[in-house]
């Protein structure tokens, strides 16, 4: 007879089994680029941000860029630690959808930036338009700290201009950060321009005959330009303060810039404000086309049913089951009823032809 194998143990049954501990992912797996600059010039080799930072401190002498990608919390906390980063910044900087603001942690400058982009898309569909996404900058006396969210946030084109101009990179780590503040900037007018040509395409096909474009469209439209408004419109007072504040640790000549950065905001911002204007006015247009062309049509069914009404009249009287009813027997009768309704039907049609109901 074969032996029945034990039973398993089921002691402790009923408490919820403790998850297994998450092994933590590398730093460098979020590190995009780390790099050593001198003089403006980037030192050669590969360095951990620990060591970069290293390096810098025995030289006495030039920066470190550390640029990150969407970095979890034990990430972002090794970072942390060894740049001295505030930990409600670090926190910050791990979780998105932050408002642009800028903050400071004593000698650590902490900015801000939501980024735009805009997305190729049919007029006449509902779709998204807009794609956002988020850089922060951690700004002191040695480093430069990027940490990116979302997809089209790269900073790389940013990093080699800066590094084929040696002269700007060589005012330090505020270089860097009017640079990224600029690129954000420079998209923001790129995706407003991009809108307007959305909003005076809507404007010539409202008025077009036989149009396809809907209210839900250019509601949709609206809606984008009201998140891009809240992207760009928050980080005005960021750059008035960078710009102006002497207090905070930027070089005189990169206020200068910062200057202009604002000033292209500023034009940036009132683009959208006039969007929102304009797009107002054509969702009231389309309304009022909508309800022109509904009373077109309901005069249209008014007309025709007022034309059907008369033989279905004179049809409904001779229906009646009557043994005396005038020309009933007359061999004329049915000839004459039909060039009756023959004739008030056509004056009918003239007469609204002619008032433009038909």
């Amino acid at each position: 007879m074969p032996q029945i194998p034990p039973l398993p143990s089921f002691r402790g049954r009923g408490r919820t089994a403790e998850p297994p501990h998450r092994i933590p992912v590398p730093t460098a797996r979020a590190i995009i680029d780390c790099a050593v600059y001198v003089e403006g010039r980037r030192l050669p080799g590969r360095f951990t941000h620990a060591e970069a930072l290293a390096e810098v401190r025995e030289r006495g002498a030039g920066f470190v860029w550390v640029g990150l990608h969407a970095p979890d919390e034990t990430q972002m906390d090794d970072v942390a630690k060894t740049f001295g980063l505030h930990e409600l910044a670090a926190e910050d900087a791990v979780h998105a959808r932050q408002r642009p603001k800028l903050e400071r942690y004593d000698d650590v400058l902490f900015l801000v930036l939501r980024t735009v982009k805009y997305v190729e898309h049919d007029l006449h569909a509902v779709s998204e338009i807009v794609e956002t996404g988020e850089i922060m900058i951690f700004m002191g006396q040695e480093f430069v700290i990027t940490v990116r969210h979302g997809e089209h946030t790269g900073l790389h084109g940013v990093r080699q201009d800066l590094e084929d101009n040696p002269e700007r990179l060589a005012l330090g780590p505020g270089a860097v950060l009017h640079a990224i503040a600029d690129h954000v900037v420079d998209s923001y007018l790129s995706v407003t321009q991009e809108i307007e040509d959305d909003v005076e395409e809507m404007e010539e096909e409202v008025f077009t005959p036989r149009s396809r474009l809907t209210t839900e469209a250019v509601y949709q439209l609206k809606r984008e330009v009201v998140e891009l408004r809240r992207a760009v419109n928050p980080l005005a007072l960021p750059l008035q303060m960078l710009s102006r504040s002497t207090d905070l640790p930027l070089p005189k000549e990169i206020r200068r810039y910062l200057r202009d950065v604002a000033d292209h905001h500023t034009a940036a911002a009132e683009r959208i404000s006039d969007f929102d204007e304009m797009l107002s006015a054509l969702i009231n247009a389309v309304l009022a086309k909508v309800s022109v062309q509904q009373n077109t049509d309901m005069r249209k069914i008014s007309a025709w049913v007022a034309i059907a009404a008369v033989p279905t009249m004179v049809a409904g009287i001779y229906g009646m089951n009557f043994d005396h009813m005038p020309e009933l027997h007359w061999i004329l009768g049915y000839p004459m009823v039909w060039l009756i309704i023959l004739s008030v039907c056509g004056g009918l049609f003239y007469t609204f032809r002619r008032n433009h109901w038909l």
